[in-house]
């Protein structure tokens, strides 16, 4: 999706920050939410470990921070991050998500996984490197395919969504899945949807990416045409999948997740359109 208007990313902070600033803290994976605002606002700084923090940015000219804190202070409570997202607009939605996967690289590199020292966080970019060996460790980003297939069943439109076991009842997505070492965005598309659902596909067409913060994924999200082949679900995968009418559809991801904003365009392009190429939404 679109990099929000207004966020400007950095990594070191300036001399001079600006007086309030919005600090995003994080305690044993849960994101703090002021009790009284019920919500992220703009503050002065009130958390005192400057140096297990990192800066993130300036958003509307104002400095972003993110740290992990060992308690609950006095006036917050934690919620879990998918949740606290669900309620933000998209800048902070985009602050929130890189927040979230800083902290989760910095707890998981504060040795080094080569020979085990300590490693010592570097100022001028996002990385710790380990004195001993030279090892440098930087953010972790697993690049991930989504695929939204789509078909003319007796002349009416149908997309085909499917369920994996953690899901809650009744919702349905798109198919996902890990790019491997040495494939291609294209060769793994092809591969997920074999693997999960069994069918083949054609005609990609780029949507968009999103960012997405459980842990550290980056999302690119195709629409393709069905081929051939009858759905076959992958045992322990894919619990269910089906095709399933424009009027007839099942619970869906909401709008704040890529997969939400792919499954409505599709829709409403299938409604207008749907016998032109559909086209990609840098």
């Amino acid at each position: 999706m679109d990099d929000t208007p207004g966020f400007i990313p950095g990594i070191e902070a300036p001399a001079t920050p600006s007086a309030q600033g919005w600090h995003l803290v994080f305690v044993e994976g849960q994101l703090l939410i002021h009790t009284e605002r019920q919500g992220l606002t703009p503050q002065p700084d009130a958390f005192t470990t400057p140096a297990e923090r990192h800066y993130l940015g300036r958003l509307d000219g104002l400095d972003c921070w993110t740290q992990h804190a060992s308690s609950v202070p006095e006036g917050w409570e934690p919620q879990g991050l998918r949740a606290a997202m669900m309620q933000m607009d998209a800048a902070l939605l985009q602050l929130a998500g890189r927040a979230a996967q800083v902290m989760e690289w910095d707890r998981a590199h504060r040795f080094c996984g080569a020979c085990g020292t300590p490693t010592e966080r570097q100022a001028q970019e996002r990385a710790r490197r380990c004195p001993s060996c030279g090892h440098v460790s930087y953010p972790r980003i697993s690049p991930a395919m989504m695929a939204l297939v789509w078909r003319r069943h007796q002349g009416r439109p149908q997309l085909l969504l499917a369920r994996s076991p953690n899901f809650k009842p009744g919702f349905y997505s798109a198919l996902a899945g890990f790019v491997e070492a040495g494939e291609s965005l294209e060769s793994c598309l092809h591969r997920e949807v074999a693997e999960e659902v069994g069918v083949r596909v054609r005609g990609l067409h780029y949507y968009a990416s999103q960012s997405w913060p459980f842990p550290h994924s980056l999302m690119l999200a195709f629409r393709c045409e069905w081929a051939g082949g009858e759905i076959r679900e992958q045992p322990g995968e894919i619990e269910h999948a089906d095709w399933f009418d424009l009027d007839a559809l099942p619970g869906l991801p909401p709008r704040f997740s890529i997969a939400g904003h792919l499954i409505g365009d599709t829709i409403a392009w299938l409604q207008a359109e749907g016998d032109l190429a559909p086209p990609g939404q840098a």
